[in-house]
């Protein structure tokens, strides 16, 4: 029950799809006794429960640590990856954002390179091509050498930092009206290129990562920024000109 005692009554329109070749569609749902302090996955938990209760099947939906950090949770809230909330994954949302009485329509990320499997689901192995295409250090460097042992600024450090904190969540995607992936790559991109163990194989990682990218049907960058807007850990636009960079260097690389 809620602190304050005061349940939200909300309808839900949520995608349903049986499988990747059915054609799904939204479908209605009511609920009367949603607790403020319920997270977004605890209220879809608690529809679920009352969906088995009705003999109907649940709503096929993910999720992993439910703690921000693994981003399985994505979906599309009234339109925006992962919700209104600025820097916040599903899993953390919770439903005393909402107004009682409200309609929310919740659906899938949508892209060619994400293929619904079913309802909420959807296949992000994509994003794990583009790593094995090199978003790696391959170069055998022995022993682990010790912290202090190649000095690195503060400054760059806190970028590669940055970069690094990307959950390959897949939101930005869903929001980019190109179904772009250049801010998730520009951030595996980034955590290297900005570190002097990723220079070695630089310029073979960003064709490599770029071609995959392309290959696997991802759309091209047009600086709508709408995927650093929707990032849950807030990745900067500035990877996406570093990984410009890096690309352009790559081509004249010998």
């Amino acid at each position: 029950m809620s602190s304050n005692g005061n349940l939200l009554q909300l309808k839900l329109r949520v995608w349903r799809q049986k499988g990747p070749d059915d054609a799904g569609k939204l479908v209605e749902y009511q609920l009367d006794d949603v607790s403020p302090d319920m997270s977004f996955l605890e209220m879809l938990d608690h529809l679920n429960a009352k969906l088995i209760l009705e003999g109907q099947e649940p709503i096929a939906f993910e999720h992993d640590c439910r703690e921000g950090i693994c981003g399985a949770c994505g979906a599309v809230v009234n339109g925006m990856s992962h919700g209104q909330e600025k820097g916040t994954t599903l899993c953390q949302l919770h439903m005393r954002k909402f107004r009682n009485g409200e309609t929310i329509t919740i659906e899938p990320f949508r892209a060619s390179a994400f293929p619904i499997i079913k309802d909420l689901v959807v296949d992000r192995s994509a994003f794990d091509q583009i790593i094995r295409a090199g978003g790696y250090i391959s170069v055998n460097t022995g022993n682990a050498p010790d912290a202090n042992a190649i000095p690195i600024g503060k400054d760059k450090a806190d970028l590669a930092f940055d970069a690094a904190t990307c959950i390959g969540c897949g939101a930005c995607v869903a929001a980019c009206p190109n179904a772009s992936a250049m801010l998730f790559l520009s951030a595996k991109v980034s955590q290297f290129a900005l570190l002097p163990q990723g220079r070695p194989e630089a310029a073979r990682r960003v064709k490599s990562m770029v071609a995959m990218h392309d290959e696997l049907g991802f759309g091209s960058c047009t600086n709508h920024g709408e995927c650093s807007t929707a990032c849950p850990k807030e990745i900067s636009l500035a990877n996406i000109a570093r990984l410009n960079r890096e690309f352009a260097k790559s081509l004249i690389s010998v």
